[in-house]
């Protein structure tokens, strides 16, 4: 609508014929569900400013339009039926309402703008019951004092007390949100990499740039490993069905998730650094090695002589003394070998057992640290001035 230049008559066509299929967010759920997900945010309101709930202070809505129903209440009575939480999407910036873009300049304008924004958030926070998250989007064109954002954060938190938002109405909130990237926020702060599943925010049947499952795994691994969430968008067709290659993936990676959620659920941040062979993360005194590249996978013939052979996983700089290390699916043991420099696992199945990551669990005596760096002070490869 914005970058195409459509006139708002001309848009507003589209919303006398949206009606997807009665209760289509069921099979969302169900989906989320299996994939492993924990919570799901609905788009409420997206920046053209058609409203997925039934509100008072707008024709532009669903229930008024073509579908005649509140699809935002089908969405949180899904959610709430596969025992997730609920989160709703709002974005502040708006291409429809008369006073969207007016309202940077014209203070009456502004004043009927905020005060319909307000009014939007509140129907939100008080005809669903309970509600987990709140994931304001686009403060433009406003600033945070002219939005009012204090006020309005004060009201969600009077409605929901419970409730968290994000940093995205000008104000810190309490968590942060970067997008289509992960970039871990201050240590103490909560946040949450939001990313696509192909190129798309929406349904795009063009796009079929999909990421692969063990993609989808390592991010969530990534954000696991620095203490935070994924929130990974779907865009569901016009009749509300989640495209199959969605389907597909999700319910890949949820084969992975339903055997290995022990290393990724409640796990706690660590500053392990990048290696060959795995990602980790950390719960306690144990780090889990998500092995993505296993390292029997390579021919034997095709190693070169001073590679480790294929049957072992080294862990240059490993500090912490290691108690046990064992296969999390399975609860196999698996021999090691410790030095100053490196741990070394052997026992190892010749092929991964499981796609797209195997996950070696290693119980040490203390808080798990490796450090590539102590390798190189303790053993460098040159001494420079020396022959």
């Amino acid at each position: 609508m914005e970058v195409e230049g459509v006139p708002i008559p001309q848009y507003e066509i589209l919303a006398k014929h949206f009606n997807p299929k009665p209760n289509a967010a069921r099979d969302w759920a169900r989906l989320a569900k299996q994939a492993g997900q924990k919570y799901m945010v609905m788009t409420t309101k997206h920046h053209e400013g058609f409203c997925n709930f039934d509100t008072k202070l707008t024709d532009y809505c669903a229930p008024k339009q073509a579908a005649g129903r509140d699809l935002v209440r089908e969405f949180v009575d899904a959610a709430r039926a596969e025992g997730l939480r609920v989160g709703f999407y709002y974005s502040l910036m708006d291409w429809h309402h008369p006073d969207g873009a007016r309202c940077a300049t014209d203070e009456a304008a502004r004043q009927r703008f905020v005060a319909y924004t307000h009014g939007l958030i509140r129907e939100l926070l008080t005809n669903y019951g309970k509600i987990d998250v709140l994931w304001y989007d686009v403060d433009w064109p406003l600033t945070p004092e002219q939005w009012e954002s204090q006020k309005m954060n004060d009201m969600v938190f009077q409605l929901q007390p419970d409730i968290i938002v994000n940093n995205r109405n000008g104000l810190p909130g309490d968590f942060s949100t970067p997008e289509q990237e992960i970039r871990a926020a201050d240590k103490g702060r909560a946040w949450e990499t939001c990313m696509t599943l192909n190129d798309s925010w929406g349904y795009h049947k063009a796009d079929d740039n999909w990421k692969t499952p063990k993609t989808i795994v390592n991010n969530l691994i990534t954000c696991a490993r620095g203490g935070g969430n994924y929130l990974l968008n779907i865009g569901p067709k016009p009749d509300g069905s989640i495209p199959q290659e969605s389907i597909e993936i999700l319910q890949a990676v949820g084969m992975w998730t339903s055997k290995n959620g022990a290393a990724i659920y409640g796990t706690e941040r660590n500053d392990f650094e990048w290696h060959v062979y795995a990602n980790f993360t950390q719960r306690g005194h144990t780090a889990y090695a998500h092995v993505t590249n296993w390292p029997g996978d390579t021919p034997a013939e095709q190693w070169l002589t001073f590679y480790q052979p294929p049957s072992v996983i080294s862990l240059g700089g490993w500090r912490t003394k290691v108690k046990s290390v064992r296969l999390l699916v399975g609860d196999k043991p698996l021999t090691f070998t410790q030095d100053d420099l490196s741990l070394r696992i052997t026992g190892l199945p010749p092929t991964a057992r499981d796609e797209p990551a195997t996950v070696i669990a290693i119980e040490c005596d203390g808080e798990p640290a490796l450090s590539h760096e102590y390798v190189r002070k303790t053993r460098p490869r040159f001494k420079v001035g020396v022959s």
